[in-house]
């Protein structure tokens, strides 16, 4: 069964791309028409993109890695935040800190400022500081929040990025490419699909076109957490069945060594 259908991606309005004069002729494989000077994407690969997309991402969730969401246009940021949250990923919808996956330790360093402020402020020495401090400090712990709050749990880098919107998250892509993290994007008619390893072609700018397809990749994020949770405990179940068969074979073998005495 496909994650979506023609008819969905349809009345999402998916299929709404730019201004033929802003195009980015790379993107002419996914287009089907042009109509009153807009370009048309072609829903039928859309639809094949999206499932290809969203097992590649299953097979990265199942393994235990992360995948880090990047949206931070203003009709994607609550919608995607409000999604990868329930799955437990990383993700940035503030402003994306320059460096974030090539100095990737920095960005660490300023998580774990994060962390420290947050255990003075529990801490009896925090009730020593003046009420200026205080406020410094609050604004400070604010500030990172804002920024790093959403990928404090990030301790490693990222094993996929998801971008909403290329040309606004160039520096993101850039930045990912450079590591050789494999990007996937929702990518519009004025992008360049050749900067995206898992390409899918839709509008990016409709929310509800954005909500459909980032919400395949979460559907898709949650079946990789559960496989992976169920054959954890099926391998549980077998490390504790090889215990007690040694546990069994041991007795036996101690009953036989007792019996050989006698």
């Amino acid at each position: 069964m496909p994650r979506t259908n023609f008819q969905e991606l349809l009345d999402a309005g998916a299929h709404f791309g730019h201004l033929k004069r802003k195009w980015n002729p790379n993107m002419e494989p996914y287009i089907f028409m042009e109509k009153n000077g807009i370009h048309i994407i072609d829903l039928q690969k859309t639809v094949v993109k999206i499932d290809e997309a969203a097992n590649a991402i299953k097979q990265i969730a199942k393994s235990g890695r992360k995948i880090l969401f990047v949206a931070t246009k203003k009709q994607a940021k609550d919608l995607v935040s409000d999604l990868v949250k329930n799955v437990g990923m990383p993700y940035v919808t503030e402003r994306w800190p320059g460096g974030m996956l090539t100095n990737f330790p920095t960005i660490r360093k300023a998580v774990k400022k994060m962390i420290s402020i947050d255990k003075m402020m529990k801490d009896t020495s925090w009730d020593n500081l003046s009420k200026r401090e205080k406020l410094q400090i609050t604004r400070q712990r604010a500030k990172l929040e804002k920024m790093l709050g959403s990928i404090s749990d990030l301790s490693r880098l990222p094993a996929a990025l998801f971008v909403v919107d290329v040309l606004k998250e160039k520096i993101a892509v850039r930045e990912a490419q450079k590591l050789g993290i494999p990007v996937f994007a929702i990518v519009d008619t004025n992008s360049n699909p050749d900067d995206v390893d898992f390409v899918i072609p839709a509008n990016d700018d409709a929310s509800q076109s954005i909500r459909l397809i980032v919400g395949a990749m979460t559907d898709a994020i949650a079946e990789g957490l559960n496989e992976r949770k169920f054959e954890k405990g099926k391998d549980d179940e077998s490390e504790e069945d090889d215990k007690k068969g040694a546990k069994a074979s041991k007795a036996k073998a101690d009953e036989d060594e007792d019996s050989d005495e006698e």
